[in-house]
């Protein structure tokens, strides 16, 4: 076996894969469990408490996910070019642990704005690292399967955490449509400990694979910038990238509820249920596109994604809203890990930290208009307005996919 190999699942490990898999997923479980109770409801905070506009909502949103691109792309650069990634993963997952208590003593628009945009740092730091550590766990014919577990513990952990917001909730205001300033603030508090939690895992459990001493970084700086990146993999950026631009900050489909009268603690409920059904699908779709192709299932999940878009475009009471959480859901589950396992079947070993900076800095930096153009759409024309915006450009994305990308050669 090589130096730059993954271990097979005869090495036995858990699941039949490197154990790697398997903390790092608990790793992202914890962070999920603090991520949801704490940011999944900035936007009803917002809206609710600081009674803040939705065009600086749309900006807060689509920043939170967009300032993160730079440090995702030097992240993955320069984990490639050290040829170390578990330290900058590190890294990461700690800035995001430090900022998230701030949250409880945030209150204006600005504080909001200034936290989510470390939060952001932090992931942007650790998220290509962390991809391109996994996929050096896993051999390429259980790639799918692989990230699809790790998706499945990542969005377990949102589960967790949206059910224990919910219990919080209940607990300290009981129903009602808006959000109350003393109940997020438990939310905080109680959301701090699993991300504190997640960084001793990480730093404890999580091992990098041995290779001899300097081979990486020769090997990497062998390589210039653009090396090791064919023309299908920038055309499946540019695709990526188009699709981004449609699908604005998850803040919309979150206030699109609100919107439509459901109340607090349902829509608390109704995303448990969305990240039910996300983590259920996860796997199999990896399976799935380890045995057909990652485009096809790209393909399906996207095409599933313009039917809920329009659904949410179109919605006019709870039981239609719950049923395009559901949806949601599912593609989800279906295209998150088998795009990131398409990344690392596109380029070569020693250049996929930097292959993951793009990819999800082209993801990031489209949200940012994305959510300007759907705050503004929301505001100007229509609640419904962003959602066929989206669902446009989704449909336009597939046609890429379909025209442009071929499976790479086993």
């Amino acid at each position: 076996m090589s130096p730059m190999s993954p271990p097979s699942a005869k090495e036995g490990g858990i699941w039949g894969l490197s154990p790697n898999v398997f903390f790092l997923g608990i790793v992202s479980l914890l962070t999920d469990i603090s991520s949801e109770m704490i940011f999944t409801l900035v936007p009803l905070f917002l809206a609710n408490v600081i009674k803040a506009p939705f065009a600086i909502i749309g900006l807060i949103g689509g920043l939170s996910d967009s300032v993160d691109a730079v440090f995702r792309i030097f992240s993955g650069w320069f984990s490639d070019r050290i040829g170390k990634y578990k330290a900058i993963t590190v890294w990461g997952y700690s800035v995001s642990t430090v900022v998230k208590p701030l949250m409880y003593i945030a209150l204006n628009w600005g504080a909001v704005l200034a936290i989510r945009f470390g939060d952001r740092v932090g992931k942007g730091l650790r998220s290509s690292s962390r991809d391109a550590l996994l996929s050096h766990s896993i051999d390429k014919s259980q790639r799918g399967k692989g990230f699809g577990i790790h998706r499945a513990m990542d969005t377990l952990g949102a589960v967790i955490g949206l059910t224990l917001a919910a219990v919080i909730i209940y607990s300290v205001q009981g129903g009602g449509l808006s959000l109350g300033l003393k109940t997020y603030q438990w939310l905080v508090l109680m959301g701090t400990i699993p991300a504190v939690v997640a960084v001793i895992v990480l730093a404890i459990a999580v091992h990098e694979r041995k290779r001899p001493a300097g081979e990486v970084v020769k090997q990497a700086v062998r390589l210039k910038w653009s090396d090791g990146f064919d023309a299908r993999f920038k055309i499946f950026l540019a695709i990526v990238g188009l699709f981004s631009l449609g699908k604005s900050s998850d803040f919309f489909v979150i206030l699109r509820a609100q919107n439509l009268a459901v109340p607090l603690i349902e829509e608390v409920l109704m995303l448990v249920f969305f990240n039910i059904i996300y983590a259920i699908v996860a796997l199999p779709a990896g399976v799935l596109s380890d045995k057909i192709g990652r485009r096809r299932v790209m393909v399906l999940g996207w095409t599933i994604y313009v039917l809920i878009y329009l659904g949410f475009a179109l919605a006019v009471n709870n039981i239609q809203v719950w049923l395009l959480f559901a949806g949601y859901g599912i593609y989800n589950g279906m295209v998150e890990g088998v795009g990131r396992a398409f990344v690392a079947d596109l380029v070569v070993p020693e250049k996929r930290g930097t292959a993951y900076g793009l990819y999800h800095g082209v993801v990031s930096l489209t949200l940012l208009p994305a959510s300007l153009i759907a705050g503004w759409l929301w505001q100007a024309v229509a609640p419904a307005a962003p959602f066929f915006y989206g669902a446009a450009l989704a449909f336009l994305a597939i046609l890429g996919m379909l025209i442009f990308i071929r499976e790479p050669k086993a």
